[in-house]
């Protein structure tokens, strides 16, 4: 007969500490996620102080997460963690971006690279919504502040040539941030030319009008 009882015990321990840290870097990387997404609603809505107050919450839940991760690699690349620094990311580069701030590296946010890189990517969309807002309230020179910042970062995620096990799926959020912007390049070229016809029409009719 085997004497498996030592090591059965080790094994439960060494399962149940694994379990253990899951649960709790499932919740916290929850808690970072949804407390990015409301960051970002709020830097939309130019609600800075929310937003940075929203963030820095964000940050400390995201921490808590990568803290749980120690010495559980299984629990550390099971998805879920990545996900929240990705979420985590968007929301820090969105917000620097939105408010003219200098862009946070991976390291400023305790995130990994590929996680930044993704996150960056999505922050390409947020950009376009932003920038709409600014073209509807007649804000053109910001506008193109904000697309040129969504070429600045296409431009360096086109340089991330990898295979999609090395980046998580890069090169599609990739494709997708290259439509978005190619989009907006020409919803705000249109923007511009009927700005420009409109202020010739104005001329024109001052000229008839005398005035």
């Amino acid at each position: 007969m085997l004497d498996l009882g030592d090591v059965g015990e080790q094994i439960r321990a060494r399962l149940a500490a694994r379990h253990a840290a899951r649960e709790r870097a499932l919740t916290d990387s929850r808690h970072a996620i949804r407390l990015s997404a409301n960051a970002i609603r709020a830097a939309h809505r130019d609600e800075r102080d929310r937003a940075a107050a929203l963030l820095q919450q964000a940050g400390t839940a995201l921490a808590a997460a990568n803290d749980a991760c120690a010495g559980q690699p299984e629990v550390e690349f099971a998805g879920f963690v990545h996900d929240a620094q990705k979420e985590y990311a968007e929301a820090r580069t969105t917000f620097a971006i939105v408010t003219s701030a200098p862009l946070p590296d991976p390291a400023e946010l305790g995130v990994s690279d590929t996680a930044w890189l993704n996150g960056l990517a999505e922050t390409v969309g947020e950009l376009r919504r932003h920038l709409l807002d600014e073209l509807r309230a007649g804000r053109l020179e910001r506008c193109d502040d904000l697309l040129e910042a969504m070429d600045d970062i296409y431009a360096v995620l086109v340089t991330m040539d990898f295979p999609d096990g090395v980046t998580a799926g890069l090169r599609r959020s990739t494709d997708v941030a290259r439509s978005i912007i190619e989009r907006t390049r020409g919803d705000l070229t249109t923007a511009l030319v009927q700005d420009r016809l409109r202020d010739a029409l104005d001329a024109h009719r001052r000229d008839v009008l005398g005035s």
